[in-house]
């Protein structure tokens, strides 16, 4: 009997603390509709924004990075780290074989400030073509340029841009915001250096760029919806934050005040956005201009019937091989702060 009771009360205290710890270490999301992509322990997962199932894409040794929706929503690419070289892959959003795209050897190993090869960053709006960076400069391994592949297969071919970073298309698909330098993965903290980053608009039809920030401060990752162009800068108080660029009246605002960790890997649906920050994932909505934190509270394993640990404790280990693991999904608002929209 004791010991029935002491069992009883650790399924309790484990159910308690589970449900008291959000999961983190939730990474480089993206969003389509009511679903979210992300990345944790180097798999690719999906969930649905309003709660119920995380869905395991992904289950190969191999890293995978960067998910990106196509515009129906029905196809995801990424890049995948899986024969030795990263290549840009894409899968069906309902599971299944990836297919692989790209076949050009990557530069190899870089350390995590040189960033990662064939990095996807967007789908043209017409949902033929996936824009990626690859590392093919001659003049160095940890530049990158802007190329374009079909989704459906065939040979790669470099954008009118010399070098760069980021990306996303205007809704027309006739210009891209882009930075002219890739700096995310160097961590330097209140940068101001030569290689603090810019957004700039790219006109593919006239050829021509345009300047649209211009500070001394990290401005970068833009995602373009409708006629604002979102980035994430630390022009401010030296953390980086989510601030909106209007396209027709030229007028910059800050959009979110995150005071404990920097705003990473923005993307958006061309309705909404979905960023990383701390290690959750926050849904930004233009039209309330509110932000909502995404975080799992505890998961079960369909081929392990034993919970796992909370995400964020000091096991952080494996999801073993199951296709499916049952995650309630809580979106809640940020602690307050300066902006009530935020």
């Amino acid at each position: 009997m004791r010991k029935l009771i002491f069992m009883l009360a650790l399924t309790v205290a484990a159910s308690a603390f589970g449900q008291e710890q959000l999961t983190r270490l939730l990474r480089q999301p993206d969003i389509h509709g009511d679903r979210v992509a992300f990345v944790y322990a180097g798999d690719i997962w999906i969930a649905d924004v309003k709660g119920g199932v995380a869905r395991r894409l992904t289950t190969d040794e191999g890293m995978e990075y960067f998910p990106k929706f196509s515009p129906d929503g029905r196809r995801i690419a990424f890049t995948g780290e899986y024969s030795g070289s990263r290549q840009v892959y894409v899968i069906d959003a309902e599971g299944g074989a990836p297919k692989q795209l790209t076949w050009y050897n990557d530069v190899g190993p870089l350390p995590p400030r040189g960033g990662i090869d064939n990095r996807v960053v967007d789908w043209t709006p017409d949902g033929r073509q996936i824009l990626f960076l690859p590392h093919r400069l001659p003049w160095t391994d940890r530049m990158a340029q802007h190329y374009v592949i079909d989704a459906n297969g065939g040979m790669e071919r470099p954008l009118p841009i010399p070098e760069g970073s980021g990306g996303s298309y205007s809704p027309d698909g006739t210009r891209l915001a882009y930075t002219p330098i890739e700096r995310e993965f160097r961590t330097w903290k209140r940068y101001r250096g030569g290689r603090a980053q810019d957004v700039w608009i790219y006109d593919l039809a006239a050829n021509r760029s345009e300047q649209i920030t211009e500070s001394p401060y990290t401005d970068n990752q833009p995602v373009w919806i409708g006629d604002t162009i979102y980035f994430t800068s630390d022009r401010e108080d030296g953390r980086l934050n989510l601030w909106a660029f209007d396209t027709k009246s030229r007028q910059t605002r800050r959009v979110a005040n995150h005071t404990d960790f920097d705003v990473l890997w923005p993307s958006g649906d061309r309705n909404q956005i979905v960023y990383e920050a701390g290690g959750y994932l926050y849904r930004f909505d233009p039209a309330s201009s509110r932000s909502e934190r995404q975080g799992r509270k505890r998961a079960r394993s369909k081929t392990n019937t034993s919970a796992m640990p909370p995400i964020g404790t000091a096991i952080v280990t494996t999801f073993g091989m199951s296709s499916m693991v049952a995650a309630p999904i809580c979106w809640e608002r940020p602690r307050s702060s300066a902006f009530p929209e935020s």
